[in-house]
């Protein structure tokens, strides 16, 4: 069975509501052979991502730039998974009150750094999520984790 790795760091309702999406699309029943793990930010170790087959990133835009707990699971994991896990596949979205593409153009840098393979267009979402993002978001989970699939 494959593994989807979803590191978060979801301090608001917002990010809940976007975490819960993407967990259900995720976890929709037709990619049962795909177990979802869900751990937040700062509790994410490098040992985690070791043991993925796929990852995908939650995180706010806080001014311009990624959330510290993302930035510290990047900083923890960075040079323990650098050779192991080139070619990883990921994705992830963002949710700001306004700009994020300084935490976009951050993620794209640690990842590039990483050598992950982005297998699905980064999801940003500025303010309360509509019906829109959060299908958005469903789809995101779902498109990752069915990447992951024999």
């Amino acid at each position: 069975m494959s593994r989807l790795l979803i590191v978060h760091h979801t301090p608001s309702p917002h990010l809940a509501a976007m975490l819960d999406a993407v967990v259900s699309g995720a976890n929709d029943p037709e990619l049962a052979g795909v177990e979802v793990v869900r751990e937040p930010a700062l509790s994410a170790t490098a040992s985690d991502v070791l043991a993925a087959d796929g990852i995908l990133l939650g995180t706010p835009a806080n001014l311009g730039y990624m959330s510290g707990a993302l930035k510290h699971f990047f900083d923890t994991i960075y040079y323990p998974c650098q050779d192991a896990t080139r070619t990883l596949p990921y994705g992830y979205y963002v949710h700001g009150n306004e700009g994020t593409e300084g935490a976009t153009r951050a993620i794209d840098n640690v990842v590039s750094g990483l050598g992950w393979q982005r297998v699905a267009p980064p999801l940003t979402v500025h303010g309360q999520p509509s019906k829109a993002d959060l299908d958005a978001c469903w789809l995101l989970g779902a498109t990752v984790a069915a990447g992951l699939l024999p």
